[in-house]
């Protein structure tokens, strides 16, 4: 019995140190490319000039740590998806030219993922504007950073927080002149400028993301990826400011905001009568305004009946 109880005990030390050996060989592995992509500059042995040479990094290929590690795809290598070739070091110039993985080479046609529709969603981003007019240049890693990404929407209960992460994707372009050029190939039109209509730009900016009133809402999507071209982009009011409101089609759909709405949370957002047009009214004024309907009637009627006898 003594003997059985050992060699359980080694067999789950051995299992546990050979896991804890591959995870630090996957770290291994991830900190030598790190060595680099996390600072602002590399170095490398120029073998030309004979001599160890600095350069700056290109910030598009410096990767924040913090976020790496909070990503969806932390737990996977480098090489996962980028080419076995970069463990060579340094990496040869035509490597840049690479085609990269997209979210289906993965996740198309898994069952393990069909509740997250990405079938679906790539049927829907090609009907958005950004596909008609970049077609295969603009892929889902131009919003969605496979190295950062984290489904917030789907995790997070905290609104102002879903709103934040899911416009730090828009702007990420729309806010900057060089990233935006360099897809468009033209200058940036300023945001707020463009959306100076917008009473308290400020307030909707921080409480509502850019995709509700630029998107088409599908029931059938957590988050709907067909973007509108500006022109068909929504600016009616009541469309949100309503008992109805389109918010509950979208932003306040998720299972773990509905959990919240139970508690009256969210209702009570959406339903104040500061918040629906034409609810937020002063009873006062009501009767007032009845009253002088009433009398102003009062008084057409009166009149139609003294030219009708004067007539006579």
């Amino acid at each position: 019995m003594n003997n059985r109880f050992i060699s359980l005990i080694l067999i789950l030390f051995l299992g546990t140190f050979q896991h804890s050996n591959a995870q630090s060989y996957e770290n291994a592995k991830h900190h030598q490319c790190l060595k680099c992509h996390s600072n602002q500059t590399y170095s490398f042995y120029n073998s030309v000039k004979e001599k160890e040479e600095k350069r700056l990094m290109n910030p598009y290929f410096i990767l924040d740590t913090v976020a790496l590690v909070a990503g969806v795809h932390k737990q996977f290598d480098c090489t996962d998806c980028h080419s076995g070739e970069y463990a060579t070091y340094p990496h040869q110039s035509n490597l840049k030219l690479e085609p990269l993985s997209s979210c289906l080479d993965c996740h198309g046609g898994d069952a393990s993922f069909a509740s997250y529709q990405f079938e679906k969603i790539e049927e829907e981003f090609k009907k958005s504007v950004h596909y008609k007019v970049y077609g295969e240049n603009f892929t889902c890693s131009k919003c969605h950073s496979q190295h950062t990404y984290i489904a917030t929407a789907r995790t997070s209960s905290n609104v102002l927080e879903i709103v934040g992460y899911s416009n730090k994707m828009c702007l990420l372009c729309h806010n900057d002149m060089k990233r935006y050029k360099m897809v468009s190939g033209h200058d940036n039109p300023k945001l707020i400028q463009i959306h100076d209509w917008l009473p308290n730009e400020e307030l909707h900016f921080s409480h509502v993301r850019c995709i509700e009133c630029h998107t088409e809402v599908i029931d059938s999507l957590m988050v709907s990826h067909n973007i509108l071209s500006k022109d068909k982009a929504l600016r009616k009011c009541v469309e949100c400011h309503s008992a109805n409101s389109r918010l509950k089609a979208s932003l306040y759909k998720y299972q773990n905001l509905q959990k919240r709405a139970e508690k009256d949370d969210i209702n009570t957002v959406l339903a104040n009568e500061s918040y629906i047009i034409g609810s937020h009214q002063s009873p006062i004024l009501q009767l007032l305004s009845v009253i002088i309907f009433l009398i102003s009637l009062l008084g057409i009627i009166v009149h139609s009946i003294f030219r009708i006898i004067k007539k006579k």
